[in-house]
């Protein structure tokens, strides 16, 4: 299957070359983070996509100096909500009516239950399950890049503060939560270019309930 051979290709870049990604593939990236499925469909995260070199300067401090962040192609942040509001999901809601052409009852009565629910709890929960969809998102850019033989490098290793400071997210209502660097790799000052993925075997990843 062409996807698994792509997914076998792929791995953590541990340093890039600093050679451009065309728009086209960045594209298809982006297409695939919108297409994720998200809870509700309120996708609840925007992904800033950075390609000026001083502002990828200055995050790469701020994320234990790993090369890949200042020499990558493009920077994806992705960034959650900080919490759901009643706002938000209205704005989703409409969306959909909008888009659709028409309102649903049983729709209208699922956006009455989300706004009774998520904007009375507390934001910080509400900020971890937003993360949470975020991921669902970056997973889809991880797997874009492969099928593009495009290589990317997954990280939490940041200090999300700063990266929030850096970027100004927090006046907007986002909490960064996970970047991924995207570009190609130099495998001449790559680590871990050459050795083989390891992971658990089937038996003890899955287990199988008849």
């Amino acid at each position: 299957m062409e996807l698994l051979d792509k997914l076998r290709w792929r791995y953590a870049a541990k340093a890039m070359n600093g050679e451009k990604v065309s728009q086209d593939k960045i594209d298809n990236i982006i297409e695939a983070i919108s297409l994720a499925p998200t809870s509700s469909g309120l996708q609840p995260f925007e992904v800033v996509v950075i390609t000026n070199q001083e502002i990828k300067d200055k995050i790469k401090p701020v994320a234990w100096n790993q090369s890949v962040v200042s020499d990558c192609s493009h920077l994806f942040v992705f960034a959650a909500w900080d919490t759901y509001t009643a706002d938000r999901i209205n704005t989703a809601f409409d969306l959909v009516n909008e888009v659709r052409g028409f309102k649903n009852e049983g729709w209208e009565n699922y956006r009455q239950m989300l706004l009774g629910s998520y904007p009375q709890k507390d934001a910080e929960e509400n900020f971890q399950h937003a993360a949470r969809q975020a991921y669902i998102a970056f997973t889809e850019a991880l797997t874009a890049c492969a099928f593009q033989e495009v290589d990317c490098t997954p990280m939490e290793g940041f200090d999300p503060d700063k990266v929030d400071e850096i970027l100004g997210l927090r006046e907007k209502g986002l909490r960064s939560c996970v970047l991924l660097p995207v570009g190609y790799r130099k495998a001449e000052e790559d680590w871990l270019v050459n050795l083989k993925k390891v992971r658990k075997s089937k038996e003890d990843l899955v287990t199988l309930i008849d």
